[in-house]
């Protein structure tokens, strides 16, 4: 048995139960009833077990594939998900797990999609910073552009050039530095810049 330390009040008729040593997961009302939950008392060992073994697992399971229902997520997103809810970080790695196993979830493919989608409007480079902080990894990265034909760095430049009206004849300094910040905001290597610059018409 464990001391319940302090029942906190949360949104949507949750409360989260935080015992001796800091451990915490959330509960509706009249689960606190049924397992007999009060504060400054203590949890029963069946009902811990019952808790974070069936109960738990089961809602977090479901609150993971009722986050994915809408639209593809990175398997980090789906963690802060449930972070956000307070559940134990084994039963979100436990989630996670199922949703994974039915492929709810695949950062490759979320990664394959997320470069196709945005290549035209951006660098390479700023594609693979935005998945970085998604939670994707290097590995799935590569592995996801493996799968799909990757944008050319010059091309993409170019375009940007004759979208914004550029020209290496007319252009001033003040103007070509502009056009520099402007891309490489974007992402863009100086060097590649500087050759498309170099060479655009």
């Amino acid at each position: 048995m464990r001391q319940i330390c302090e029942i906190r009040k949360l949104t949507g008729g949750r409360y989260l139960v935080v015992l001796e040593d800091d451990f915490q997961f959330p509960l509706y009302g009249k689960e606190l009833d049924h397992y007999d939950i009060r504060e400054a008392g203590v949890l029963r060992e069946a009902a811990e077990t019952e808790i974070l073994q069936e109960l738990l697992p089961k809602r977090a399971k479901l609150c993971a594939m009722h986050f994915l229902q809408n639209s593809d997520r990175t398997e980090e997103q789906v963690r802060r998900k449930l972070r956000t809810l307070f559940y134990p970080e084994d039963i979100i790695t436990l989630a996670v797990s199922y949703v994974k196993q039915y492929h709810y979830i695949d950062d490759v493919r979320y990664a394959a999609n997320y470069i196709e989608y945005r290549s035209d409007s951006k660098s390479m480079r700023q594609l693979e910073q935005e998945l970085y902080q998604k939670g994707i990894s290097k590995e799935d990265i590569e592995a996801a552009k493996e799968q799909i034909d990757c944008p050319d760095e010059g091309i993409q430049i170019r375009n940007w050039l004759e979208k914004k009206g550029y020209s290496s004849e007319q252009a001033d300094r003040k103007e070509t530095e502009r056009i520099y910040r402007f891309l490489a905001r974007r992402g863009y290597s100086i060097s590649a810049i500087q050759k498309e610059i170099r060479n655009f018409d």
